[in-house]
């Protein structure tokens, strides 16, 4: 592969290994693929016109450079725009499609954005509703053809004899450390924050990915993307595939998932923890229907992967292994495509047993860590064997550095770091020292230089005693319980540590049947006094796992799941601490006022 230094540098390679089905959306029901010559038309088509409404590099400071948005989920439509832009000069701000319009405004102003580009009518309305206190902005393109909107294809006309000339002259100008996007993190509390990256920030995590990424037995070079593409995990994957000349094949949405892979067999995809969690409950759901020797062989079947282990097991096991594979663990991979080999999971933790689970079933669980701010990779999981270990996010990327800070946080230093925050320099010089990044997380490495993430900084809490409680560690410890779905545990300045629980229901309700508990309305079921012995008896067994001060004292028992439509979690899926205490201030003060008996009891 020639040496690339742009991000754009990926349609060079492209040309030269051109895919009738390069990018490929569902319109109207049915695939359409675009070739990579109808790409790179369009790709240079779009560029030409964003150079004849004005937009340039401007000169060539950050704060100069003009500045595109684009609110819109993973379509070809949104790469497209990305690489227009890239080849302008211009800076790309792209935006959640769930972003409220406070902060669309916010973020538009900052930005000075000239032209948004917008997905469908939804979006076209909230840019419309915010576009009169954005004094920058010029104008409004959507994806779809909307009445009384301006349909994106409006912008397309055959070039001009001078265009190659322009872009040229422009594109040879732009280097690697030049901003390519400036882009805006969800944020678990507080105000988004623009990161600034260059194209070298993002292409050199994206060329590491790369050469890890040759490490796994592709059959097709098959992708299907599904996560947000201005989240910068989703966006770096996205160009390591493209420089590896894959065709990308967008789900129409997370509740078509199954139904697309099915479609499309991709080799590998990228998801988060979250999801992986709703595949395994469906796949439970399907297993509770089974009776008979089914079932017995099913839940046979799942112990048996529990106890995978990748440095090698026992000949016996290998024979139980194989035995569970033919029978159960191929339906799972035919039911994703039966091509899967890997998925690439990041921004959040993976309990540890569903990653046994999934790589049992020859569905390698690739977790990872990084932050927007570093590009995002810091390390990965690799997919042969050496260079995996279960409960780590893996040795460090290549060219990435990390040390442990005396406090335990950990500080990354690299090609892949930001710029700095958009606008904030004070902000700036709080997370940057000497070149190093503070990222907020606290870790270790164990001794083979595998990194292991224990807590978030700011998430550690002292109780009123003074001693200080990680809960992280807690939570996904007890996740690993099949009848808890999610947990937050509290207690800053409180005499002890308690938790909020939102139960299971799809291994809770067959366990009801199994006692003949009534499986009603959630609220009713988490009344009864079983329900509530179990899950004591669940944190019991958990808590003596950990110190006296971590122990898990009380809990509450919440009837409905967090969500990122309900605001108790960000696009990518993490809890946002803050809105679900706020949320929830009644049920954790109750833990807290109720007296505290020997056996204390739980709350509903």
């Amino acid at each position: 592969m020639e040496k690339a230094t742009r991000l754009f540098d990926c349609m060079a390679g492209q040309a030269k290994e051109p895919r009738a089905d390069f990018l490929n959306a569902k319109v109207d029901g049915v695939w359409k693929s675009y070739s990579t010559t109808e790409v790179h038309d369009m790709i240079h088509q779009l560029s030409q016109a964003l150079l004849d409404m004005g937009i340039s590099a401007g000169d060539s400071t950050t704060e100069g450079r003009d500045k595109i948005g684009l609110i819109s989920s993973g379509r070809p439509e949104w790469l497209i725009v990305d690489l227009a832009v890239q080849l302008t000069g211009a800076i790309l701000v792209p935006l959640y499609p769930n972003t409220g319009n406070k902060e669309i405004e916010q973020i538009l102003v900052e930005a000075e954005v000239k032209y948004v580009f917008v997905s469908n009518k939804d979006l076209c309305d909230k840019a419309k509703q915010v576009s009169a206190n954005i004094p920058s902005l010029k104008g409004i393109y959507t994806f779809d053809e909307i009445e009384g909107c301006t349909h994106w294809t409006k912008l397309f006309q055959p070039l001009k004899e001078d265009y190659q000339q322009r872009s040229n002259e422009i594109s040879s100008k732009i280097t690697e450390n030049d901003v390519a996007t400036i882009i805006y993190t969800s944020g678990t509390t507080g105000r988004p924050k623009g990161v600034v990256l260059t194209h070298k920030n993002i292409l050199s995590n994206a060329m590491a990915s790369g050469d890890l990424l040759m490490q796994i037995p592709i059959v097709e070079r098959r992708v299907l993307s599904f996560l947000p593409l201005n989240h910068i995990f989703e966006k770096m994957c996205t160009y390591t595939f493209l420089f590896y000349n894959y065709s990308i094949y967008y789900a129409e949405s997370m509740d078509t998932i199954g139904a697309n892979m099915k479609e499309v067999k991709p080799s590998i995809f990228t998801a988060v923890p979250r999801l992986l969690e709703k595949v395994f409950e469906k796949i439970m759901v399907e297993g509770q229907k089974l009776t008979g020797i089914k079932r017995k062989i099913f839940f046979w079947s799942i112990k048996v992967a529990e106890e995978f282990e990748i440095d090698g097991t026992s000949l016996w096991y290998k024979i139980k292994l194989a035995i569970a594979d033919k029978l159960v663990y191929s339906k799972w991979r035919n039911a994703i495509g039966g091509n899967v080999k890997a998925i690439v999971l990041g921004s959040s933790a993976c309990p540890v047993r569903l990653a046994k689970i999934f790589t049992a079933a020859n569905i390698v669980i690739l977790e990872g860590y990084g932050l927007t701010e570093t590009s995002p990779v810091i390390s990965v999981n690799h997919y042969n064997k050496s260079g995996r270990r279960f409960g780590t996010v893996g040795p460090l990327l290549a060219d990435v550095q990390v040390k442990i800070a005396d406090d335990g946080e950990i500080l990354c230093k690299g090609p892949n770091v930001m710029v700095g925050y958009y606008k904030n320099p004070e902000l700036t010089a709080e997370v940057m020292e000497g070149g190093w990044f503070h990222t907020g997380d606290i870790g270790e490495f164990d001794k083979d230089s595998f990194l292991k993430i224990t807590d978030r900084k700011k998430e550690i809490f002292k109780t009123s005693g003074g001693k200080y409680v990680a809960p992280t560690p807690i939570e996904n410890k007890m996740k690993e319980s099949s009848f808890i779905e999610q947990m937050m545990v509290v207690g800053a300045g409180m005499k002890f540590t308690a938790a909020l629980i939102v139960p299971s229901y799809i291994h809770l309700q067959p366990w009801c049947k199994q006692n003949d508990i009534p499986f009603t309305s959630h609220g009713e079921l988490l009344k009864d006094a079983r329900v509530i012995e179990l899950y004591q008896s669940i944190v019991n067994n958990y808590n003596p796992e950990f110190n006296h001060v971590e122990q898990v004292k009380k809990i509450a028992l919440l009837p409905d799941e967090w969500s990122i439509e309900s605001g108790e979690l960000t696009p990518t899926g993490k809890m946002k601490r803050k809105v679900i205490t706020e949320k929830y201030k009644a049920e954790i003060d109750k833990m807290y006022t109720d007296e505290v008996s020997q056996n204390p009891s739980l709350v509903n």
